[in-house]
C-alpha cells in the first residue's frame, strides 16, 4: 500500500528546490510530515477530513498547521481537504443541521441552498455564507461534529485497511513459501 500511494507523492528533495518552501522553513519539509506509514497515513488523512468542513479557503491552511502539530502525513491531509467540494458541500452541511439540530433538540428547518454559478463566484459565495448564517445554532453545533465524526471514521478506517492489506499479502506470502516447500520436495 505504502508503494502505490509514495508513486503518487511528491519527494521532499524536490520540494526543498521551490521557493514557497524554501520561505516557510523546515517545519513543513520536516521528514515526518512527508513520511508514509501506517500512524501518519491514518493522521494526516483524519486531519483532511476534519478540516475538509472549515468554511471558505482556510482548509489547507488548518490541515497544514494541524500536521505541523501532530507530525502526520501533509500530503494525505490535503488531499483529505477536497471532501468537501462544490458538490458535496451542500449534503455534508445538510447532515450536519441534522445533527446538530438532534443534539441541540432545536425545531428549526433545513432550507435549500442557493445555486451554484460559476460565472459569478463572488456573489454565490456571499449567497452561500448567508445561507450557512440563515441555518443558525444547528449548523453551528452540527459542522464540528460532523467533522469528528468524518475524522475518527478515516482514522480508524485507514487504519483498517493498511491492516487488511498486511495481512493478505502475509497469507500470499505464506502460500507462495508454501507451494515452494512442496515443490522441492
Amino acid at each position: 500500500m505504502r508503494k502505490l500511494i509514495r508513486r503518487h507523492l511528491p519527494h521532499s528533495d524536490k520540494l526543498r528546490e521551490h521557493k514557497v518552501f524554501s520561505l516557510l522553513g523546515n517545519s513543513v519539509l520536516h521528514p515526518r510530515l512527508w513520511h508514509l506509514n501506517r500512524h501518519s497515513a491514518a493522521g494526516g488523512l483524519a486531519i483532511g477530513m476534519f478540516c475538509s468542513l472549515i468554511p471558505g479557503p482556510l482548509q489547507m491552511l488548518g490541515a497544514a498547521i494541524l500536521c505541523i502539530y501532530f507530525r502526520v502525513n501533509l500530503p494525505l491531509a490535503l488531499v483529505g481537504t477536497w471532501f468537501s467540494n462544490p458538490f458535496t458541500i451542500a449534503p455534508l452541511y445538510m447532515v450536519a443541521f441534522y445533527i446538530g439540530r438532534f443534539v441541540s433538540g432545536s425545531e428549526a428547518k433545513f432550507q435549500a441552498p442557493p445555486e451554484f454559478d460559476f460565472h459569478s463566484l463572488g456573489a454565490t459565495l456571499h449567497a452561500l455564507w448567508h445561507w450557512m448564517l440563515a441555518l443558525g445554532h444547528p449548523l453551528l453545533i452540527g459542522v464540528p461534529i460532523l467533522a469528528f465524526l468524518m475524522a475518527l471514521a478515516s482514522y480508524f478506517g485507514v487504519k483498517w485497511a493498511w491492516e487488511f492489506h498486511l495481512r493478505r499479502s502475509l497469507v500470499r506470502r505464506r502460500a507462495a513459501c508454501q507451494a515452494k516447500q512442496s515443490r522441492k520436495i
